[in-house]
């Protein structure tokens, strides 16, 4: 162990990463982000994110929703209409969410290639690249 990391371990690393890990996980979810992207344009029907979201089941649209709704990050409003009409919505601290969304997105889209790239040369020198 370094100096500088003197007294650091696992358990301080898990105990304070843990709360941490739960919030990234569902946030960044497989379907979570595509969600809150859709939902940034404004009030979005069930319907359209059923559309707008390639592979995602309804059930799982669905519990994905619920996840977001009870994390805060999606408000639901069911509009007394026959039959009901029901939107969802970004509250304040999913928009916050949605711009650091945007500059991660953003980074990646810069960095994809010189990340393929390293990624090639780390396999080239281990021998990983087929011949």
């Amino acid at each position: 162990m370094s100096q500088g990391n003197t007294g650091v371990t696992s358990q301080v690393v898990n105990a304070q990463a843990c709360p941490v890990r739960e919030v990234l996980d569902r946030v960044v979810g497989k379907w979570s982000v595509p969600i809150l992207v859709a939902a940034a344009h404004g009030p979005i029907r069930f319907t359209e994110l059923e559309r707008s979201i390639d592979g995602i089941s309804r059930r799982m649209l669905t519990l994905t929703l619920r996840n977001l709704e009870r994390d805060g990050l999606l408000v639901r409003t069911v509009h007394p209409t026959v039959p009901p009409k029901v939107e969802y919505e970004l509250t304040p601290v999913a928009e916050e969410l949605h711009g650091t969304l945007l500059k991660l997105t953003g980074w990646a889209e810069r960095h994809r290639v010189t990340i393929a790239e390293s990624r090639a040369a780390y396999d080239e020198r281990r021998g990983l690249v087929d011949a």
